[in-house]
């Protein structure tokens, strides 16, 4: 007998992020997969490093340097990457329907990890191979005040929209009662953890360009701009590897936290007339949403309405505790005591 399932709303107020409750496992109301607010986050992102990728790629042109060319192609990848963001925000937010029963939740990480390859192709291949040119054929140096000028200014743009990203997901790690650090590696929401790396990393790669400027300003020499130049490209390798890698791994398909699981088992064998848990399947399939299929022993002396009652009853205890668990499949199955009663196999 399996059980029907039913959707559950999706939006800040439908429960806990699935894949960031590590130390949780309980009850709670951050709002960290909220899709307005990731939306707004990546928006604000997007429009300002738009506007950052043209500045910074007139400043290099005049100046020459090659670290500012290489923001500009750092600012063109972030760019790309939150047009790409954005569609995985409205895609994977459609309804579940007759072709895809299970919704359009995981598109989000097809789309986040081809982000992580745009940050790849479009940021750090230009920036490595930039650097290197520099460093064997050399550059002339132009005037750096311009440069120095759109690098403040796009410090203080890419510092607002960190300061986004961050507000966003320090909300949602509050809310789950789970410290920032562990909730930025585990969350499902990858739309905003690639802002806040993508924006800690533009904060990090405008320092370096500006110590590239500065190091050949002062000695006349184009090897500092180079060195800053690869040093962008290496940090930008790094962010694409850990985006890429979380997105694969979700893609691929996370469980929930073990903590979580146990959690599920306790409600589930709380349950009148359910006496085992005998197999549990856990998948993340979202910020706000995670499906949960058990083969469940219940009791032999159960009727067929009791043993539906007490899908119901579980289904329920369950969405009050997770509110992410937005699909539940319980398959009433023999227990290991009673296939052995009967002569069969209880471990095929």
């Amino acid at each position: 007998m399996g059980h029907k399932d039913r959707d559950a709303g999706r939006g800040s107020d439908a429960g806990t992020d699935a894949g960031a409750a590590e130390d949780s496992g309980e009850r709670g109301s951050g709002d960290g997969g909220g899709g307005g607010e990731s939306t707004f986050t990546v928006v604000v992102a997007a429009l300002a490093n738009l506007g950052i990728a043209v500045a910074k790629a007139v400043a290099g042109l005049i100046s020459g340097s090659s670290a500012m060319l290489s923001e500009a192609a750092h600012s063109v990848a972030d760019t790309v990457t939150e047009v790409l963001l954005l569609t995985a925000l409205k895609r994977s937010a459609r309804p579940a329907d007759e072709d895809h029963p299970l919704g359009y939740g995981p598109e989000r990480y097809i789309w986040a990890l081809l982000a992580a390859v745009a940050t790849f192709v479009g940021g750090a291949v230009f920036s490595l191979y930039d650097g290197v040119h520099t460093l064997t054929a050399g550059e002339e140096l132009g005037d750096p005040l311009v440069s120095y000028l759109v690098l403040a200014v796009a410090f203080l743009l890419e510092g607002f929209s960190l300061r986004t990203a961050v507000r966003q997901a320090r909300g949602a790690a509050a809310g789950l009662k789970v410290p920032f650090g562990r909730y930025l590696r585990r969350t499902s929401d990858t739309a905003v953890k690639a802002v806040v790396m993508e924006d800690s990393a533009a904060l990090i790669g405008l320092l370096l360009a500006a110590g590239g400027l500065l190091g050949g300003q002062l000695t006349g020499s184009g090897v500092w701009d180079g060195v800053a130049s690869l040093c962008i490209g290496v940090l930008l390798l790094y962010v694409a590897w850990v985006l890429g890698r979380s997105n694969a791994e979700l893609l691929i398909g996370r469980p929930l936290p073990r903590s979580v699981r146990v959690g599920i088992r306790e409600e589930l064998v709380a349950v009148e007339h359910i006496e085992a848990v005998l197999e549990l399947t856990t998948l993340v399939q979202g910020p706000t949403e995670a499906l949960v299929a058990a083969k469940v022993d219940f009791r032999d002396v159960s009727t067929a309405a009791q043993i539906e009652w007490a899908c119901e009853q579980a289904e329920r205890r369950l969405r009050e505790r997770f509110p992410s668990v937005s699909r539940v499949y319980l398959d009433p199955t023999p227990g290991f005591a009673q296939l052995r009663d009967e002569g069969l196999n209880a471990w095929p």
